[in-house]
């Protein structure tokens, strides 16, 4: 077996290390970020081992993305693109807690990861693929490798996990709905924000009823994420509830991806469903009081860390 396998795209992100207009920053913090790196760092970070899978350029960039999830503790299997140049993202935070995110992806390497590049025995042997509804909006050719992906993991066995996220600067609803209902029959378990969820199954005022509805189009269990307010699942038919750990965000951006890194964690581990929500709100939330897409996600020995007691650990 060889652990958990994600796919998709990582881009190399400069942030802002002060809140403000970003044209009157002097300088930027180099770093990277990826819906589906961040959740294998999550993972990692939690004892379960995990491999990402990707397509970066032949440039210094690709090589920080690469150098910096290997020492994470992710094995990787990065593809060299020589012809085009690594994705870049930029983070601008014009207020204490809100984040403006630029994209700067079209015709990059990320999305040009094409089916013949990705190792399938590795897809084939996993204990779970994760994929996320970013890539197949990239470009035809990684909606073509993500399809492909689920459909050999699929076919060999292997449980799949999806986070529809939605990137409205990526593509329409529409597009995003008609992909949404082909890729949810192979679909294990599925993640998304009640916004999200709605795209493909259409509103409802319970988070509840999207997930059942999410699960009549064919996933097998549902998670809805609610942010400050928690998150409800529907697992094996049963529905569960499990309020958000409050604290004050500093940078939301990524606290998505350590909630379901850290509920995926926990369930490879066979913890009940409780468990799951309460260590996944738990990494959401700490995710939240640190800047950068991944930074925050915690280790297994730091999940205590907002119980309370001694605030000085000597």
């Amino acid at each position: 077996m060889s652990g958990v396998v994600t796919i998709g795209e990582t881009m190399a992100l400069l942030g802002a290390p002060n809140v403000g207009p970003l044209q009157h920053e002097h300088s930027l913090d180099l770093s990277h970020g990826g819906a589906e790196s961040n959740v294998a760092v999550a993972l990692a970070r939690l004892g379960t081992e995990v491999t990402w899978i990707g397509k970066v350029g032949a440039d210094p960039l690709g090589e920080l993305i690469v150098r910096e999830l290997r020492a994470e503790g992710v094995r990787v299997e990065a593809v060299r693109d020589s012809e085009a140049p690594t994705s870049l993202m930029i983070k601008e935070h014009r207020t204490g807690s809100g984040t403006q995110v630029y994209y700067y992806r079209r015709g990059n390497a990320g999305g040009r990861l094409r089916s013949d590049e990705i190792d399938l025995a590795l897809v084939r042997g996993a204990t779970l693929l994760h994929v996320t509804g970013i890539s197949p909006a990239l470009s035809e050719t990684m909606r073509q490798t993500i399809f492909d992906a689920v459909t050999a993991a699929s076919e060999a066995g292997v449980p799949i996990s999806m986070d529809l996220n939605y990137r409205s600067k990526l593509w329409t609803r529409e597009e995003a709905a008609a992909e949404y209902a082909r890729l949810l029959p192979h679909i294990d378990i599925v993640f998304a924000g009640d916004d999200e969820a709605a795209i493909v199954v259409g509103e409802a005022d319970d988070p509840l009823e999207l997930a059942h509805r999410l699960i009549a189009a064919g996933a097998k269990h549902a998670v809805i994420k609610l942010g400050e307010h928690g998150a409800v699942a529907v697992i094996d038919g049963a529905e569960h509830r499990r309020d958000a750990v409050p604290v004050n965000p500093v940078d939301t951006v990524g606290a998505g991806d350590a909630f379901v890194g850290a509920f995926l964690a926990e369930r490879l581990n066979g913890e009940d469903v409780a468990t799951c929500l309460t260590t996944a709100v738990t990494a959401g939330a700490l995710a939240c009081l640190v800047r950068g897409d991944w930074q925050g996600s915690p280790r297994r020995s730091e999940l205590g860390l907002l119980g309370g007691g001694d605030p000085v650990s000597r």
